[in-house]
């Protein structure tokens, strides 16, 4: 039994410098010396074990099996999920299908703002509420590659566009964990997100469209902009507030995506924009896409909308709990992870009392959202016409495709789990938390750095959820307040985190450039997130803010 050590150089600024090592490693090294990602991540997760052995105390056999669990994680879910959505992109390409699906998508607009509307944010909030964890920017980038947009910006745009979904991701995953970790009602939690990112659906979509094209670009498709935006964000208020976090998402974005559709039917904007870069080329005529589009027949339209039909279903029915639960019955061992299970303890401050640190692997492989995708691809591919080699050599490629992102995946969730078991994670987190009357700003701060370490809304709230709970009481703010600020203010730090640019990177086929797509967000990320905090100091100072607060 090893115990935790928040402090170990006796000097909190000094602890926290070393703790901040290997995600400055990392990010470093992505950013600005342009390593490719998967040594990227191997550097930073050398590091990662370098500090939490040399400098924190960890017993090297506990760190390297932390490292190693990570890695499982990494490989399952996250690698699972984007090794299939990837597999059933290309089935539909060799097909031709996906051609047919982006001439139907430009069929609604010739206009490349609209098209980024529609399948960067409505489409792919629909896929953050059904499945998550790296489904929606898998899809929306290889969609947005697809109909002709620039590597960079259709990986940059599906992360920017992939933020307002993300604390209802995954039929209320991170809500679900945030409540399971500080016994906070899930309900009141639910409807306090919904309180806080509402303000930011309607604002991301603006800000998704000045980032492509600028604000006169963006000021000549206001309306529909705008449209998108409230249309996703009263529904998520009211599901949130009076239902609960489970079909957030799926019922915004369904809403969102039929209001556009409908409203694009009578209104048009005066200018196409055509242009991949979101500027339309001088030399290009009004309506034109460049590369125009082929009408297709209704029944060609038909069968390339099928598969992603077939997808939708599958995976909405494999986040169903009850599911779920069958699947689990069936086949979902669990393994006490070696020299770890148990073996770590977190300690106050970060936890009320001492907390022996479970590590277990569930292969849930059955239930798994990457098993669901899979499922859907092959009935997908049969319903095409392949023979069953075809599909096996298929997915032989994909796995070749895929390898290096699947290597950085799994490096990167290694250096997650290295920093959370070792405690580095709850020294950046502590520095957060000595900020006094500013907290709530801070506050928002930490869980968009524990998205940006971690990759996941879920894994922030489980990691730093119980502590803004605790701080929250000893400073006299609402605790309910504090934990939703943490998952509302995680969500901007899911543009940022290594696996969510890997992801990007490898649908939009833009290998080796993963420190590019993380230079166009990071400061997006920034910005956003410092005004989820502006509104948590709303929220906890100023009336009629105040009155928004759950109790």
């Amino acid at each position: 039994m090893w115990t935790q050590v928040y402090d170990p150089l006796y000097n909190p600024i000094l602890s926290t410098l070393v703790a901040a090592i290997p995600v400055a490693v990392l990010l470093g090294a992505l950013a600005f010396f342009h390593v490719k990602a998967h040594w990227a991540a191997l550097l930073g997760l050398a590091a990662a074990q370098f500090v939490a052995i040399l400098a924190f105390g960890m017993p090297a056999q506990a760190a390297i099996s932390a490292g190693l669990l990570g890695a499982a994680s990494g490989l399952f879910p996250i690698g699972w999920i984007i090794l299939n959505v990837i597999f059933l992109y290309q089935l539909t390409e060799r097909k031709g299908y996906f051609a047919v699906l982006k001439d139907s998508i430009a069929g609604v607009s010739d206009d490349r703002r609209l098209q980024l509307l529609l399948v960067a944010f409505c489409f792919g909030a629909f896929f953050e509420g059904a499945g998550g964890f790296g489904t929606p920017v898998a899809v929306t980038g290889a969609i947005l590659i697809g109909l002709g947009f620039a590597p960079l910006a259709a990986s940059g745009l599906s992360l920017i566009a992939n933020t307002a979904p993300v604390a209802f991701g995954a039929l209320g995953a991170p809500l679900l964990a945030l409540a399971a970790v500080t016994g906070l009602d899930l309900l009141q939690l639910s409807a306090m997100v919904g309180r806080q990112l509402p303000f930011f659906s309607v604002l991301v979509p603006f800000w998704l469209l000045v980032a492509f094209c600028g604000w006169r670009g963006m000021v000549q498709i206001w309306p529909a902009v705008l449209v998108a935006g409230v249309s996703f964000a009263v529904p998520q208020y009211f599901i949130s507030n009076y239902h609960g976090p489970w079909l957030v998402d799926v019922g915004s974005s369904v809403i969102s995506m039929a209001c556009l559709a409908l409203f694009l039917k009578v209104w048009k904007p005066r200018e196409i924009w055509t242009s991949v870069t979101g500027k339309r080329a001088d030399n290009e005529p009004v309506g034109s896409m460049g590369t125009r589009h082929t009408q297709h027949s209704l029944d060609a339209r038909l069968r390339a909308w099928l598969p992603w039909f077939i997808l939708s279903v599958v995976v909405v029915a494999w986040g169903i709990p009850e599911w779920k639960k069958m699947l689990d019955s069936w086949a979902s061992p669990k393994l006490s992870w070696p020299w770890l299970h148990l073996m770590v303890t977190k300690v106050p401050p970060v936890v009320p009392n001492p907390k022996a640190e479970p590590a277990v692997f569930a292969l849930n492989w059955l239930s798994a959202t990457g098993s669901g995708i899979l499922t859907a691809a092959l009935i997908s591919g049969l319903v095409m016409g392949y023979r069953v080699g075809e599909i096996l050599k298929i997915y032989w490629d994909t796995i070749k495709l895929t390898r290096y992102s699947l290597i950085t995946i799994a490096a990167m969730l290694a250096i997650g789990y290295t920093t959370r078991y070792a405690g580095l994670d709850s020294t950046l987190g502590l520095a957060f938390a000595h900020t006094g009357v500013f907290y709530p700003f801070f506050g928002a701060l930490l869980g968009w750095l524990g998205v940006a370490l971690t990759g996941s809304d879920t894994a922030s709230n489980v990691l730093f959820g119980g502590l803004q709970k605790t701080t929250a009481e000893q400073l006299g703010v609402s605790p309910i307040l504090m934990a939703a600020g943490n998952s509302s203010g995680g969500v901007m730090g899911k543009m940022i985190d290594a696996q969510s640019i890997v992801v990007a990177s490898t649908a939009t086929k833009w290998y080796g450039h993963e420190g590019d797509i993380l230079r166009y967000v990071f400061w997006h990320s920034i910005a956003l997130a410092c005004l989820v905090g502006v509104l948590l100091v709303l929220q906890v100072y100023v009336a009629p803010f105040t009155s928004m607060v759950v109790h």
